[in-house]
């Protein structure tokens, strides 16, 4: 008798969790999501531009695609890019914490229209090479741009952000 109530509680567990298990995943949210992209590698030239697709998010199309293009530029300074064909580029901007130490250099490098844009375009400015996501009140594009890697470095050893 004590086996037999021992084997259904066991039997009630295991039922349970068979169908709460069972259950699809609740959706948080039918119109909005959060779901952020990542910068990918396209190619790399010889001279040391590198080619990415980045991603953005913006209240409207120009401000996705701006915000694409820093988060290209901050992913070839900090992160570095990692991609298909063996091509690693090591970020340019090793120290830990640098982004907090230097913040006023960078807050104004990545200000709107600041001096980011000089090391990045976009490759076709067309609509055929970028990719739109919408999700409510946001537009986020992907858009395939050059980084000129080495100009960077040379500016951020001009101005003592680097030494190597």
């Amino acid at each position: 008798m004590k086996n037999l109530k021992l084997y259904l509680s066991v039997a009630c567990i295991v039922a349970m969790m068979l169908v709460t298990g069972c259950r699809g995943q609740k959706e948080v949210s039918a119109t909005w999501s959060n779901y952020e992209f990542g910068t990918s590698y396209v190619n790399a030239s010889p001279s040391g531009e590198v080619t990415i697709r980045s991603w953005g998010s913006g209240p409207d199309k120009a401000g996705a695609i701006e915000a694409a293009m820093k988060n290209a530029v901050n992913d070839v300074i900090f992160k570095g890019i990692k991609g298909g064909k063996g091509y690693t580029s090591q970020p340019i901007v090793t120290e830990v914490n640098a982004r907090e130490r230097y913040a006023e250099y960078f807050d104004r490098f990545f200000a709107d229209g600041g001096e980011y844009k000089r090391f990045v375009k976009e490759t076709s400015g067309s609509d055929m090479s970028r990719t739109k996501s919408k999700s409510d009140g946001r537009e986020n594009f992907g858009v395939t741009v050059t980084v000129d890697r080495p100009a960077l470095v040379r500016q951020l050893r001009d101005d003592n952000v680097i030494n190597h």
